[in-house]
Order: C-alpha cells, then structure tokens, then sequence
C-alpha cells in the first residue's frame, strides 16, 4: 500500500483542516504548574511559629539645627540650605554649615523633587560618601494619603 501525495480527491491519508484548538497540551502545562506550585508553596513559610511583637518606634529628636541638600529635578540644582552648591564644592558647603559640631554623628538630610533623577541622588550621596558623611536621610511626606495606591 502507498499513500496517495498529489493529485484530487481525498483519500485515507488526506488530512482536511482541523478547525478546533486542542487545548489538552494547555491543560497538562496548566496541571504541571499547579502541582510545583502546591509542593513549593509550603516550602516557602518558615515553620517556626513565634508571637511577634509590636514595633514601636519611638521620634528621634530632631537635631538643633538640621542640614538639608535639596536636588531641584529640572535644572538638577544642588542646594545646601538655601544656598546654592555644586558637586564639587559639596563637602566644604555642608562642613561650613556643620559649624563647630561633630560631622561622625551628625545626620545630613536629603530633599528632591519627586520626579528628580536617580543619578542625581546617587552623585550627591557619593559625594557625601567620599567627604566621610556616612548618615543619611531621604526626606519625603509623612501623610498616609499621599501614598500610591492607597
């Protein structure tokens, strides 16, 4: 016997067009992920069960006279109070600020615009870094409505 592969007419080898989707591979991938999903999902908590407690963390008091650099997002400005800075005279602008008070334990705060570029943040505290201010804060709002999504 020989299949038949040109000419017309259907015969026992013809394959016609089949018009329905098979959905069984779907189904066994479907399947398969269900079943590691149901062995790792236990894996995955800890199995010790400990009663947590509440944190509560009490306001630090504020310092006598805080130290803020402010990143402006359009021109990427840098101000040391409200005094105009640049990177490279960074560290003596916020050492002239500091006065006579100990710049190992004094904590420097960051303000910027909420559209503000990542790389400016990243140059200003590289900066700090380097002039051995290793303390600090990102300064952002406190009210629970100006969050995202909630």
């Amino acid at each position: 016997m020989a299949a038949k592969i040109a000419g017309a007419g259907g015969g026992k080898y013809d394959l016609g067009q089949n018009n329905e989707i098979n959905v069984t591979p779907f189904v066994d991938v479907m399947l398969v992920l269900l079943i590691i999903f149901m062995v790792a999902a236990p894996l995955a908590t800890v199995s010790v069960e400990v009663k947590l407690p509440d944190a509560y963390a009490a306001p630090s008091p504020n310092p006598e006279k805080p130290i803020y650099i402010s990143i402006q997002k359009t021109s990427g400005r840098v101000y040391v109070g409200d005094n105009r800075s640049s990177l490279e005279g960074l560290c003596q602008d916020v050492k002239d600020n500091l006065g006579n008070r100990d710049p190992e334990n004094e904590r420097i705060y960051i303000r910027g615009d909420g559209d503000a570029y990542y790389q400016d943040f990243m140059r200003v505290i590289a900066k700090l870094q380097d002039c051995y201010f290793y303390s600090v804060a990102l300064v952002g709002l406190d009210a629970v409505g100006n969050r995202r999504g909630g």
